[in-house]
């Protein structure tokens, strides 16, 4: 887990303040305060790639619906693959009826 790295009372301080946020308003408030317009549009991007790729867009049709970069979307597609499986799981709470994202099974 990379965020293991970062591990710390100030990290733990951030994420707690983001649990506290209690609707939409107040979240944009605070994403304003404390990050620039550039990380929410990037943190935002990569968030509709991942719902893309879950519902198994290919990397051209994300790459032109999004304007990521190829490097940005395999970024993406290895935490689906390798990483913690938030991803599909926020996605899954967001839109419970679309079907998630299958990684092909290795020979």
């Amino acid at each position: 887990m990379q965020v293991n790295k970062i591990r710390g009372h100030q990290t733990d301080q951030l994420f707690k303040a983001v649990l506290e946020l209690k609707d939409l308003e107040e979240c944009y408030r605070f994403f304003d305060d404390i990050c620039t317009i550039s990380e929410i549009q990037s943190l935002a991007q990569r968030f509709e790639v991942a719902h893309l790729l879950r519902l198994k867009k290919t990397y051209e049709v994300i790459k032109n619906e999004t304007g990521a970069s190829t490097a940005t979307i395999s970024r993406v597609r290895r935490c689906f693959d390798y990483g913690n499986d938030t991803y599909d799981e926020m996605l899954g709470r967001l839109y419970p009826d679309e079907k998630p994202f299958q990684a092909p099974k290795e020979k």
